[in-house]
């Protein structure tokens, strides 16, 4: 009943850049902390960069100076903008929420999209 989808991802040559966005859709109460985690093949999910409903950022070494987390709270929708981009930032980007839903307990808790592929190319 809540859903986080993800879109943007693709392939790109190294240097290039890519906007990812994400939307959370459903039955909404209120949404805390968003953000983008990354799994490239054979390694642990990582963190990316978050972002507070206040606007505060945190970012990973690896992003920083080169990637930019955004919100739009009154559409649902985290983006993350990287430039610079090199083939090491290959991985699936997903996208991470701290949702409260309208139903239920009332709960807030961590949902996950499905993923969206981003391939540097070198």
């Amino acid at each position: 009943q809540v859903q986080l989808v993800e879109s943007g991802g693709g392939l790109v040559q190294a240097g290039g850049s890519l906007r990812l966005s994400c939307v959370a859709s459903g039955s909404i109460l209120s949404i805390n902390t968003m953000g983008w985690y990354r799994q490239a093949p054979g390694k642990q999910r990582e963190l990316v960069a978050t972002i507070t409903s206040g606007g505060s950022t945190n970012y990973a070494d690896s992003a920083k100076g080169r990637f930019t987390i955004s919100r739009d709270n009154a559409k649902n929708t985290v983006y993350l903008q990287m430039n610079s981009l090199k083939p090491e930032d290959t991985a699936v980007y997903y996208c991470n929420s701290d949702i409260r839903p309208s139903y239920g307990l009332r709960n807030i808790r961590a949902y996950w999209g499905h993923g969206t592929q981003v391939t540097v190319s070198s």
